[in-house]
């Protein structure tokens, strides 16, 4: 044997040892199902590199999917508690270098599903931390709900659009999962209302994060160049002094309510809506908007739509519902329109229109039959048609992106535009 191929041979050896090292690390252990191998990977590294498993991309039955997804939300749940027990001992939470405190109450006995969840905006706006405050103090005495938890937040800052910065977005999902997690509030009875300055911030946020709410209310506000399209799914109610003049705030509410009049003419399963231009009545409503707290208490949140329309905000967002996106492609202005066929065959996706270079289709149990194919039409042709497994890195993309029960996918599609 000469000296190159000793010299080789070792090398190869190690490379070797290598490849079964990595096989074996990628391979579920013998008689160990999927969903043992993921209690012992969250109990050893957490969710670190579970997406890589060789178990997870193992197909589970729709038991150990449930089994699954249960345990992947309790472990990402579980690593923010203290987050969550923080925000309860101190009145406020906390993101990116902003406060927010809030002051909640609970009334009524709660429904079998868990109790209802009202975050109620403040007015104010650009102007002293103590006129804000003031506005915050009066926002808890303004409304009462017949039943369940009322939240109040304080403003993190003292500016005009105080409601709609960015930070918002995060404060508010910390607050619904501490809601959900710690004082028992279902996740689909999650409303939104304001007053005046806080009414802008319902204008924007309604539509801007519809897929958290069962429904939201704008009191005395002013939309400014906001979209009605992401609300088809979100029942919206306007509340508007007719004297209300300054800024055109009655004549913007008015235009408004005909958007979102149009918009429901022309798709009749969408764009549940009710303008209330209060005669009479100027900036101060005297109270009469109160009624919208029982006219959004009927309606509960459709996690699973079977008909989305997703257009960007100026704060985008990389998922909206069961549709989700790569985080550099949501930017403002980019829309999307997809419909699930449930009347026919709700196996069946169809892109009506799509200003993204990649989209996913989530699925789950409740939308899809995993025994048949999924069907995606785009453009008028078909692009996709095949079955779907679930698998733990399906579901475990879906509970990295949102911590919501209702919307844990175990599958996903990606078509190219």
């Amino acid at each position: 044997m000469t000296a190159t191929v000793r010299a080789i041979l070792p090398r190869c050896y190690r490379l070797f040892l290598v490849a079964i090292a990595v096989a074996l690390a990628a391979a579920p252990l013998a008689g160990r199902s999927p969903t043992e191998e993921l209690k012992a990977a969250l109990s050893v590294s957490g969710t670190a590199n579970i997406s890589e498993a060789g178990f997870a991309r193992i197909a589970l039955s729709r038991q150990d999917a449930k089994i699954a997804a249960d345990m992947l939300l309790d472990y990402a749940v579980q690593q923010r508690s203290i987050m969550r027990s923080t925000a309860l001992n101190t009145g406020k939470f906390t993101h990116d270098g902003y406060e927010m405190p809030f002051k909640l109450s609970a009334t009524g006995i709660p429904a079998p599903g868990g109790r209802s969840l009202y975050i109620s905006l403040h007015g104010g706006g650009n102007t002293a931390a103590e006129r804000n405050d003031g506005q915050w103090r009066n926002q808890m005495r303004l409304y009462a709900p017949a039943e369940g938890v009322y939240f109040v937040p304080r403003a993190a800052v003292n500016d005009w659009n105080m409601w709609f910065q960015p930070h918002i977005d995060a404060l508010f999902d910390m607050a619904i999962e501490t809601a959900v997690t710690e004082l028992g509030v279902n996740p689909d009875k999650v409303y939104l209302f304001g007053y005046s300055a806080g009414g802008d911030g319902v204008y924007r946020l309604a539509p801007r994060l519809a897929d958290r709410w069962a429904a939201a209310s704008m009191m005395a506000g002013h939309p400014g160049d906001v979209s009605p399209l992401n609300l088809r799914n979100t029942p919206f109610m306007i509340w508007m002094g007719a004297n209300d003049s300054a800024y055109s705030r009655n004549a913007e509410a008015a235009k408004f309510g005909e958007r979102l009049d149009a918009l429901s003419r022309a798709d009749t399963e969408g764009y549940r809506h009710e303008t209330r231009i209060v005669a009479g009545k100027a900036h101060w409503m005297e109270r009469v908007d109160t009624a919208a707290l029982p006219w959004m208490a009927q309606f509960a949140r459709n996690p699973l739509p079977s008909k989305i329309v997703w257009r960007q905000d100026d704060v985008p967002h990389s998922s909206f519902y069961w549709l989700s996106v790569p985080e550099g492609e949501a930017k403002q202005g980019r829309l999307a329109v997809v419909e699930r066929k449930i009347e026919q065959d709700s196996n069946t996706f169809i892109v009506h229109y799509n200003d993204y270079e990649s989209l996913t289709i989530g699925v789950n149990d409740e939308m899809i039959d995993f025994d048949k194919p999924v069907k995606i039409i785009s453009g008028g042709r078909i692009v996709f048609d095949e079955k779907l497994k679930r698998t733990i890195a399906d579901i475990s993309e879906s509970v990295g992106r949102r911590r919501d029960k209702r919307l844990i996918f175990s599958a996903h599609v990606t078509i190219k535009n």
